[in-house]
């Protein structure tokens, strides 16, 4: 039996409306993307597939489904009939389940035949879908999204890595195997008012439990060792987690 033949027929007895779900499943497995209490916004959700895995494993959260096009009603699961891009839908998002902890995508443009041209539409689509998740993200949320393998698909990769504590570059068992498609697991979203690299001149506030100075910017805490409270020193960022960072002096 062919692996699409196999997930499509899964999904029908299953009652999942796609065969797509098994992709999220396995995302999920990989990297363990959905918690009891999640907050969930799935981008270009019809039909429904991913959402109804999604609300299988939030439990008592919430689960927001968004597309241009309607959503046959899920139970658990509210929908937005808007476009994701759209500051008015994104409000109505943020109205429903405040910051969210996942953002969801698996959309693709309407294909023509012409790879290059579908391949740089998918590319666009999973940018516009990566904007909105880092304005709907709450700090160390994760993000997931599908695209095709082609040009721009590493500067992509380059700039979500640069919101995120990591990203990975996978493709479940779900997927045909002749499909051209992977997905981007983004984890940890970073909301910091620093860079890696960046130096500044900052106050020693305290000590930490394990010796390191404590400095804030902007209510963002950052531990710089081989310093004393009361210090005004020169530092330079090292490493920047979604709540704190850490630092080295440099005077």
């Amino acid at each position: 039996m062919a692996r699409k033949d196999e997930y499509y027929n899964k999904a029908k007895q299953q009652g999942y409306r796609s065969r797509a779900a098994y992709k999220l499943q396995q995302l999920d497995e990989m990297e363990d993307l959905l918690s009891d209490g999640d907050r969930v916004v799935d981008l270009g959700a019809a039909p429904g597939g991913w959402l109804q895995v999604a609300t299988e494993r939030v439990g008592t959260g919430a689960v927001v489904g968004v597309d241009l096009q309607r959503i046959d009603p899920i139970e658990g699961v509210e929908t937005i009939k808007g476009d994701m891009t759209d500051e008015q839908t994104r409000e109505e998002i943020v109205e429903r389940v405040g910051e969210a902890d996942v953002v969801l995508s698996d959309m693709a443009p309407n294909m023509t035949g012409e790879y290059s041209l579908d391949q740089a539409r998918s590319v666009h689509l999973a940018r516009q879908a990566f904007e909105t998740a880092c304005a709907l993200l709450r700090p160390g949320g994760d993000f997931v999204v599908k695209v095709f393998e082609g040009r721009d698909l590493d500067t992509l990769r380059d700039d979500m890595e640069a919101e995120f504590e990591y990203v990975r570059t996978t493709s479940p068992a779900a997927s045909r195997k002749e499909s051209s498609e992977v997905y981007l697991i983004a984890k940890g979203f970073l909301t910091a008012p620093v860079e890696e690299g960046e130096t500044l001149t900052v106050e020693i506030e305290g000590v930490g439990s394990e010796g390191d100075g404590i400095a804030t910017v902007e209510g963002f805490t950052i531990f710089v060792p081989d310093t004393d409270e009361g210090e005004t020193v020169e530092i330079e960022i090292e490493d920047v987690k979604p709540r704190f960072g850490f630092a080295k002096r440099r005077d």
